[in-house]
């Protein structure tokens, strides 16, 4: 009563099998599949520091220099 033998397994399988369906199982697999490519590349992209492009440089420099100003007057 431990642990279940092979034949047991192609039971259960079966009937998955006939409660979902192959086709539902098929997309079940193919949604799984993409959530682990979408986390691997999540993942992937926070190892890698993010830069800055020379206008959002610009724009935050410019906007300290006008809180800058402002809180002088």
């Amino acid at each position: 009563m431990g642990s279940m033998s092979w034949i047991h397994w192609v039971v259960v399988l079966l009937i998955v099998v006939l409660v979902f369906g192959t086709k539902r199982l098929g997309n079940i697999g193919k949604d799984v599949g993409e959530a682990v490519k979408g986390f691997k590349k999540g993942m992937a992209d926070d190892d890698k520091p993010e830069q800055l492009n020379d206008q959002s440089r610009n724009s935050d420099s410019n906007a300290s220099a006008r809180n800058d100003e402002r809180s002088q007057r």
